[in-house]
């Protein structure tokens, strides 16, 4: 398993999942990376629309799974993870990929209850 944000979340924890305590331990400065990926592997469908929008993903034809290669970027790369997030079909169209603005600790995509709540399933 890849380093990164891959983390799960007990299921009787109750409240919004807090977009800070997912990885960190090696994170760039905010001010190098001011955005980060939360990616909620178990619930990939392995349909590949990410690596289709963004250079950061790859679908693994062996697993059937996308992976990003980064899971901090920057201004010039937001925007292609922000498509990553709002084209994947898992979850019914609410997406896997996360994209979370490390300054304001909000979920910018895909952001389906449009208030910056972290839309994870765990």
């Amino acid at each position: 398993m890849r380093p990164g944000l891959y983390l799960s979340r007990m299921a009787d924890e109750d409240g919004p999942v807090d977009p800070s305590e997912m990885g960190g331990a090696d994170a760039p400065s905010v001010e190098d990376k001011p955005y980060k990926i939360i990616f909620e592997a178990n619930k990939c469908i392995g349909a590949g629309k990410c690596a289709e929008v963004s250079t950061n993903w790859e679908l693994s034809l062996d697993t059937g799974i996308a992976a990003p290669k980064a899971y901090f970027v920057g201004e010039d790369e937001v925007d292609d993870e922000i498509r990553a997030a709002e084209v994947c079909p898992a979850k019914k169209d609410r997406g896997v990929i996360h994209v979370v603005d490390r300054r304001t600790n909000e979920e910018i995509a895909p952001d389906p209850h449009d208030d910056g709540t972290l839309s994870v399933d765990w």
